[in-house]
């Protein structure tokens, strides 16, 4: 294959056999999220309603996307906006500033994804919940961040986290143990009553297996 260079060489490396050649650069015309980027007249949104103990009515969380070079091989979607409804009006003002705020971030571009953590480590004095399944959220916030964190891993900004092959498999032998020494629970969670907050994946979890303390959501254990 031909080359022709039509401008001055002002440097160059030699390429031993094996080794990886130089990345290429990225063409200029590629569009990247920052505050500049102009809303288009149409997004792509999702809706996600919140029912916690905490308030008579539900929250309606919905996230619109923008996609940047779309129909190229460097199509990206992107959260753009966040908006909060409820008939609930108690917080309407912290909940406007915290929409226009998240929707900034968004829209500055770079990695959003610590959003998240900052979200869901915010605690409510007057204590948190657990989520049907068992899943505790420490304050309403920490909620809007896991509502952002479901998101974010449904466009594919996040990765899920999977257990592998021997993680599933010591699982499911600590769940076919609990199951033969005890009736499944009728309640709303899948895990027994008296499971205990699992520190990893915080979901209801953990119980006591042959002097272990045993998750049996995400495997995580804990022997002494």
């Amino acid at each position: 294959m031909v080359i022709k260079i039509n401008e001055k060489i002002v440097s160059y490396e030699v390429v031993k056999d094996g080794e990886p050649a130089a990345p290429v650069a990225a063409p200029s015309n590629i569009i990247h999220m920052h505050e500049k980027v102009e809303r288009p007249d149409m997004l792509l949104g999702s809706t996600y309603k919140v029912k916690t103990p905490l308030t008579e009515h539900a929250l309606y969380v919905t996230i619109n996307d923008i996609v940047l070079n779309p129909d190229t091989e460097h199509e990206l979607r992107r959260p753009f906006e966040i908006f909060i409804n409820s008939k609930n009006m108690d917080h309407f003002q912290w909940i406007v500033a915290l929409t226009r705020i998240v929707s900034a971030v968004f829209r500055k571009g770079g990695d959003v994804t610590f959003l998240v953590e900052e979200l869901r480590s915010v605690f409510d004095p007057r204590g948190g919940y657990f989520k049907r399944g068992g899943k505790f959220m420490p304050s309403l916030v920490a909620e809007l961040g896991d509502v952002i964190e479901n998101h974010l891993r449904y466009i594919g900004l996040l990765k899920t986290e999977e257990l592998d092959e021997h993680q599933k498999e010591f699982v499911a032998s600590k769940r076919r143990e609990f199951e033969q020494v005890t009736a499944k629970s009728d309640s709303a969670s899948a895990f027994p009553d008296g499971a205990q907050l699992c520190g990893k994946c915080q979901t209801k979890a953990m119980i006591r297996m042959d002097g272990c303390l045993t998750c049996l959501n995400c495997g995580d254990s804990k022997c002494g």
